[in-house]
């Protein structure tokens, strides 16, 4: 068994030992503080040249890659906190989102650029949030979001091997995760979209990262119930393939979406959004409803954690009221 981490470890692995090209930059590599066991002893591995534990300057490390990019190589920049990736922001959103398109196509900032989201445990507001929203706001910039240990490994492999930037998210929420992995069969990026990960006929749940795990428990506890929920994890949100999610309402006629980020302009508002604008009136059984954090920074107390953040719970009664309604 390969927990969450050790997927992510293998797939820095696979990456290093088959791909000269790739090298890897950011703050705390060597440190299991910064990064769990998901970069143990790579530096050691495969020398200190390749896996660079950088300076505390997230635009410097994320402009040097960006601009490694584009002079042939593969880096992946790691930040250990999304939050601290907003100082990097120009590199990613300003020019590795457009080169390609100001170029004609004739070159791609090849980047990896590895967001780890680090929540809970009474750290504040500032260190609390997920931010996947904004970036996948963005023409140019691919957004990965896995939430099984075998897409924490191949994905990582599939982002960095891609010609386009990508925004890699992982969830430190999911690093417990573990399963037998088969062995690594490495696909484009381009190639890969949702995915159903339960099978289910009275009602659509979906997800994306440690959103998508809620949504699989909720799917088990409601089963004893005899509620047959189908469960779709969404894995890159930019861009956004609906088309799965659409078949599955036409067949449940009723959606849930689930997301570890804020209600306006979010990742769930355009999930509907865009399943509703595919999808005939007679579809819908009921209105589609989505849970997501209530539109306020994070709290510090731990007591205030636990209402603040979207529990199984939640979702098994916002899908209980659901059903009750229609």
């Amino acid at each position: 068994m390969v927990n969450y981490g050790e997927a992510i470890l293998e797939g820095f692995e696979y990456l290093l030992g088959n791909h000269p090209e790739v090298f890897v930059m950011g703050q705390g590599l060597w440190s299991p503080w910064y990064v769990g066991n998901s970069m143990t002893d790579l530096d050691k591995k495969f020398g200190k040249e390749r896996v660079i534990d950088t300076p505390v300057s997230e635009l410097a490390c994320t402009g040097a890659a960006v601009g490694a990019s584009m002079c042939g190589y593969k880096p992946i920049v790691v930040h250990p906190r999304i939050d601290f990736m907003m100082y990097a922001i120009d590199p990613i959103v300003n020019q590795a989102a457009k080169w390609s398109h100001m170029l004609g196509g004739q070159a791609n900032a090849a980047v990896t650029i590895r967001g780890i989201v680090n929540r809970g445990g009474e750290q504040g507001a500032q260190h609390s949030q997920a931010l996947h929203s904004w970036f996948a706001h963005v023409p140019g910039l691919r957004v990965v979001m896995p939430a099984s240990v075998q897409d924490a490994r191949d994905l990582l492999i599939s982002s960095a091997l891609s010609n386009d930037p990508v925004v890699f998210i992982d969830d430190r929420w999911l690093y417990d995760r573990e399963a037998e992995l088969p062995p690594i069969e490495p696909i484009p990026l381009e190639q890969i979209g949702p995915a159903i990960v339960k099978k289910g006929a009275d009602i659509t749940l979906v997800g994306s990262s440690f959103s998508t795990y809620l949504c699989e428990q909720a799917a088990g506890m409601l089963s004893i119930n005899k509620i047959d929920a189908e469960v779709i994890d969404l894995r890159v949100i930019n861009p956004l393939d609906v088309s799965l999610i659409v078949e599955s309402v036409r067949k449940t006629g009723h959606l849930c979406v689930v997301d570890g980020g804020w209600t306006n302009c979010g990742l769930a508002g355009e999930v509907i959004a865009a399943v509703t604008e595919r999808c005939e009136p007679v579809c819908f059984k009921s209105a589609p409803r989505r849970l997501t954090l209530t539109d306020t920074p994070a709290p510090t107390s731990k007591h205030l954690e636990a209402a603040y953040y979207t529990s199984v719970e939640d979702i098994i009664n916002t899908v209980n009221g659901i059903l009750d309604k229609s």
